[in-house]
């Protein structure tokens, strides 16, 4: 079984990349880590949206969701994507999206860290509030520094995370503007689909 973690900060498009590497490899899954927790979340904490799993858990709690998620997604069958976050920005600071019990149960053959223009990004980001929210969140839109920073850190965390399982480590970015829509949507998830049908072709020998 193939099992290939997929990091980006919120706003890269990472749900469009996903679905266009669902259309190129058959028989793979694709697994969002946030749903776990969320599910998680709602049960034993009485969350009622995503949004308040980082604002409002404490510490110890988020750990313990991400544990049970790790848990209950090492349990499928399959080959399968884990959409999720190296690093989430939180009231508290940074927190590690892949802490070390976390990918130990994860076990993954690759972490695979996508990184975009951060024009982009905040681009994107703004839309999906405007699409939501109306202007009320609009304020906690960053600026492009902010979101630079959000990629760097993410990147050294999800390098951190491959070296403590021993599990192969790639970084693919986009960043100059696109020649057409989604060409980096298409970019990202043919060079993931690569990723996976070699993980495939090794399994075969």
């Amino acid at each position: 079984m193939v099992r290939v973690v997929v990091v980006a900060v919120p706003g890269a498009g990472k749900t469009t990349i996903l679905k266009k590497l669902l259309e190129k490899v058959s028989d793979l899954k694709v697994v969002n880590f946030g749903d776990y927790m969320f599910e998680e979340a709602k049960k034993g904490f009485g969350i009622s949206d995503r949004d308040e799993m980082r604002k409002k858990l404490k510490p110890r709690d988020y750990k313990f969701l991400q544990e049970k998620a790790a848990e209950a997604i090492a349990k499928l069958d399959g080959d399968l994507i884990i959409d999720t976050h190296a690093v989430i920005k939180t009231s508290f600071g940074y927190y590690p999206g892949l802490p070390s019990r976390v990918v130990e149960i994860l076990n993954p053959d690759a972490i695979v860290v996508l990184e975009f223009r951060p024009e982009d990004i905040l681009q994107r980001r703004l839309k999906d509030l405007k699409a939501e929210e109306g202007v009320k969140r609009l304020r906690e839109i960053e600026k492009v520094e902010d979101v630079q920073e959000h990629q760097e850190l993410g990147r050294e965390m999800a390098m951190a995370a491959a070296n403590h399982v021993c599990c192969y480590f790639a970084c693919f970015k986009y960043l100059e503007p696109q020649k057409y829509p989604y060409q980096h949507a298409e970019e990202a998830a043919s060079a993931l689909a690569e990723i996976v049908e070699k993980f495939r072709e090794a399994e075969r020998g």
